[in-house]
């Protein structure tokens, strides 16, 4: 039973033989030893380059104005200049748009503003007080907000007020 089971194994294993694998191993066998040369690379066509003349080199630049900007004096009223000698008060170190008025307060009849300063710090100001960096002073606290006349420099010595509204914000 063994040879023939033996002699079975041979027949099926025999049958796996490609006849072809020699002509394979002969061909990669001339592949190895003469590779040929590759074929060439095409390479693409460089458009020609043409250059374009700019014509409108001498013409105003887009970036200035058409015309000179007339010399003039200062405008604004050199009257309304702030007092330097006035002591600042602690809020005028901020920007006006960094601070918040979180609340009116109303004590004996005269309204107080509440102003969260952006260290977190809340600041009880009246009537008069100054904040912001435009020398701001409080003109009126009604209701939610407050009123403020700013003086603004108009560069060259002159000044001119601004109102400014600040109020409440609704959460």
């Amino acid at each position: 039973m063994r040879w023939l089971a033996l002699a079975t194994g041979c027949l099926l294993l025999g049958g796996c033989v490609d006849p072809e694998l020699g002509e394979l191993d002969r061909r990669l066998s001339d592949i190895r030893n003469d590779p040929g040369t590759p074929p060439p690379l095409e390479m693409p066509e460089v458009p020609r380059y043409e250059t374009v003349p700019y014509r409108e080199s001498d013409r105003r630049s887009p970036f200035r104005p058409e015309l000179p900007e007339p010399e003039e004096g200062p405008t604004g009223n050199s009257d309304l200049a702030p007092d330097p000698e006035r002591p600042r008060e602690p809020l005028e170190a901020f920007e006006l748009e960094s601070l918040d008025l979180v609340g009116v307060l109303t004590m004996s009849g005269e309204s107080h503003a509440l102003i969260e300063a952006p260290d977190g710090q809340v600041h009880r100001l009246r009537t008069g007080n100054y904040l912001g960096r435009n020398h701001g002073r409080i003109v009126s606290i009604a209701g939610a907000s407050i009123q403020l006349v700013e003086l603004v420099s108009t560069g060259g010595g002159g000044w001119v007020e601004r109102t400014t509204r600040m109020a409440l914000e609704n959460d």
